[in-house]
């Protein structure tokens, strides 16, 4: 059973990811081109300061200058194409990612189906929003996402460990709370169980927030509309994604237990 699980949620994700491509096309590609076409711009104008620093240097120098510039150009030059990584390259990445959150969310809702007193879409759906909440919303309000041309290179490693490690500590939060619920459900009632377990979830991912280092490397001349369009077509992605996982595999799921049931009962008579 968990097995069919795992390959429904794997498939739905992999559907999910056509979906969420093709939103990221359309509204995320065009600010990230304008981040990169920043960079670039920035790049030229730092080269340009650079030779009109050096117009006044010996010859030997200039030599030296420009084999250290050839350098830099062909560390910098691209091993893969822009309109690769917006195209096949943006395609695989984003159907690999939502398959896989999908076969995760699959095993999440396999532990909880049954549990709660939700049916399967009703079910597939609250996880699909805990979710999205504690996997991306919590995590993105510490560290919103940048687009790649923003941040140094050498810090991309320490950027990306903070990053998770915010993600563990709500994810973890996250389960904390639902067994907090569940163990007071019955001393408190449902309703009054359910603030407890939130407050208790904002507690956690505040200290945790609250601990770790903060990560700013914006430039201060990038275009705030920029950044601003690039993460709300981030958060858009997300919101597709897990609506889309949380909706099909619910749908999915629903549908066959029912066509389950009839054989069911006709074994039974």
């Amino acid at each position: 059973m968990v097995g069919v699980l795992l390959l429904r949620g794997m498939l739905v994700g992999v559907l999910a990811g056509l979906i969420c491509f093709a939103f990221l096309k359309v509204v995320g590609e065009p600010s990230l081109d304008r981040a990169i076409a920043f960079e670039s711009a920035a790049s030229h104008s730092h080269a340009a300061d650079h030779d009109h620093a050096h117009a006044g240097q010996p010859a030997a120098d200039h030599h030296h200058d420009a084999a250290d510039h050839h350098d830099h150009s062909a560390a910098d030059e691209e091993l893969v194409s822009r309109a690769v990584q917006s195209g096949l390259g943006l395609f695989i990445g984003v159907i690999v990612y939502s398959a896989a959150f999908g076969g995760l969310f699959a095993l999440a809702f396999a532990f909880v189906h049954g549990r709660i007193d939700l049916d399967a879409r009703g079910t597939a759906a609250l996880l699909a929003v805990l979710a999205f909440v504690a996997l991306y919303l919590v995590p993105g309000l510490k560290y919103p996402a940048n687009p790649p041309s923003v941040g140094a290179a050498e810090t991309i490693g320490a950027r990306t460990a903070l990053y998770f490690a915010m993600m563990a500590a709500s994810l973890a939060a996250m389960i904390a709370a639902a067994m907090l619920r569940r163990l007071l459900a019955d001393r408190l009632a449902r309703w009054n169980a359910t603030i407890v377990a939130g407050v208790a979830y904002v507690a956690i991912v505040a200290v945790a927030a609250a601990i770790l280092p903060a990560v700013d490397e914006v430039p201060q001349n990038f275009p705030a509309s920029v950044l601003w369009q690039f993460r709300v077509a981030s958060i858009g992605g997300q919101l597709v994604m897990w609506a889309s996982i949380g909706l099909g595999f619910g749908w999915w799921t629903a549908r066959a237990e029912q066509a389950v049931q009839p054989q069911l009962g006709a074994r039974a008579s």
